[in-house]
């Protein structure tokens, strides 16, 4: 499923506009997105945990030369399924 279908099936169960379904869309995941951005994490229940998690520098490999690249650390988003969710799959 893709962002576009995944309003048309937000506006088709709520009984609201394709407009009024984006909107929702965008404010959640934009307020996701802040969240996370300041190092929070957002927990829904039922759906599942957003988190940020620190990722260690490393050193890589360079798969057309073979030749060893160093990783820089980052941080990135993760996500846990909640025990709902999990039990859908």
């Amino acid at each position: 499923m893709n962002k576009a279908e995944l309003i048309d099936a937000i506006a088709a169960d709520a009984g609201i506009s394709k407009a009024q379904a984006k909107t929702a869309l965008d404010s959640v995941t934009n307020n996701v997105g802040s969240a996370l951005a300041k190092g929070g994490k957002v927990s829904l229940v039922g759906f599942g945990t957003f988190s940020v998690s620190a990722r260690g520098a490393r050193e890589g490999r360079n798969p057309q030369t073979g030749a060893t690249i160093k990783i820089a650390a980052k941080k990135v988003a993760k996500f846990k399924a909640g025990a709902e969710l999990a039990g859908k799959l």
